[in-house]
């Protein structure tokens, strides 16, 4: 089937002015915590954030069984731009921080839920080219998301060092307004609503992909989440703002990848843990100089993304009757995967040194991929070996 290339680009722009407003917005939302309520709120809000993502995959399930994508989408998002002032209007009165997080949490289930829904409409258009377009599609994000956190960062600020008066307003207005273009992609929707809700053996049958996004993603994905620190600690907050851009490079390479992984029709068995590989690669040479930080950036959202995009094909040519629940289980698992990479690798940075522990993920990764290269081999011998004695064995081997 071709890609339908209107609806695509339609798609891809609503999610870029999404993603740029919901970043610019959090990263405004997470400054003004910071200084407000200290690092002990923020990591509270992000732990909450996690927990949303992590509740988003049943909850896509459940709205996909009873809506069809047209619905999804907009009831998505009318509700999170609610949440997004709400959430703010909370932290700016001062009111306890457990309802803060609270709101934090119920935001962001329905922020990936929507998100499961905008990638299952893109997958929904692009059959045949799923991965391609998925990668796009979670590249651009990418890409864009770096920008909005960048622009929150120069804002102009008050004497607290947060952003306040009519510009704040203006912010907090276009945290929900920037989920208007959703809703109006929304009404070309060719998704249909799930014919019944996800059970657990069709679950089971999705594992590999799943259980495949949660291990790549809790080895190699712990530096590039923590980029930011790291680009400050290893050579200064000056070469903070360059590594996101390199980053962002990559991501839009990423399709490039993602072509020659279809080319050559690896087996996801290999193919994931080899963009593993490229993800934490770059990494072991960070420490040395900059420009190995930007390369190990670069790497990353080359990879990252690649991996992403051909994960979310998968389960999509897995799942055609529940896009938008299956989607949402891929996105909550990496995510997952990524929240304990993220909490594990201080502590074991702080042991051996960045590049010590990326050269040992990547070891694990590379034997991964090697054990699925040999495992490929002998899956395509075996044809071979038992051919001839099957029809030895019954006499109709010159048949």
């Amino acid at each position: 089937m071709v890609v339908t290339r209107g609806r695509l680009r339609k798609l891809i722009a609503a999610g870029l002015v999404d993603s740029f407003g919901l970043a610019l917005g959090w990263t405004v939302f997470v400054l003004h915590a910071v200084a407000t309520q200290g690092l002990v709120a923020v990591g509270i809000y992000n732990a909450a954030m996690l927990v949303g993502v992590g509740l988003s995959a049943p909850a896509a399930g459940w709205l996909a069984a009873r809506l069809d994508g047209k619905l999804l989408l907009q009831s998505t998002a009318v509700v999170e731009a609610t949440l997004r002032v709400a959430t703010f209007a909370l932290l700016l009165l001062d009111l306890p921080l457990v309802l803060v997080a609270g709101l934090v949490t119920l935001t962001n289930v329905t922020a990936w839920t929507g998100y499961a829904g905008m990638r299952a409409e893109v997958a929904a258009v692009a059959v045949g080219r799923r991965a391609r377009a998925l990668t796009w599609y979670v590249g651009g994000i990418a890409a864009v998301e770096a920008a909005g956190a960048a622009t929150a960062a120069v804002l102009p600020v008050g004497d607290r060092g947060t952003v306040t008066g009519s510009l704040l307003l203006v912010v907090i207005g276009f945290y929900a307004a920037c989920l208007l273009p959703t809703i109006v992609v929304a009404r070309g929707s060719c998704v249909p609503r799930s014919r019944r809700l996800v059970d657990a053996s069709r679950l089971l049958r999705r594992a590999p992909a799943l259980g495949g996004g949660f291990v790549v993603m809790l080895l190699a994905s712990g530096p590039t989440f923590l980029a930011v620190a790291l680009a400050a600690e290893l050579h200064g907050r000056l070469w903070v703002a360059p590594a996101a851009v390199a980053f962002t490079l990559g991501a839009l390479l990423a399709p490039a990848v993602v072509g020659a992984v279809e080319r050559h029709s690896t087996p996801s068995f290999v193919s994931w843990p080899l963009l593993g590989v490229g993800i934490v690669a770059g990494w072991a040479a960070a420490p040395w100089d900059p420009a190995g930080l930007l390369v190990a950036q670069l790497l990353s959202g080359v990879f990252m993304t690649a991996l992403e995009g051909t994960i979310d094909a998968r389960v999509a040519d897995d799942a055609e009757d529940e896009l938008t629940a299956g989607l949402g289980w891929a996105a909550s698992t990496r995510a997952l995967g990524s929240a304990a990479a993220v909490g594990a690798a201080p502590a074991l940075i702080a042991i051996g040194g960045v590049g010590a522990v990326s050269a040992l993920a990547g070891a694990v990764l590379a034997t991964m991929a090697l054990a699925g290269l040999m495992r490929a081999a002998l899956v395509a011998e075996l044809p071979r070996v038992s051919r001839p004695v099957r029809a030895e064995a019954t006499g109709e081997g010159r048949r």
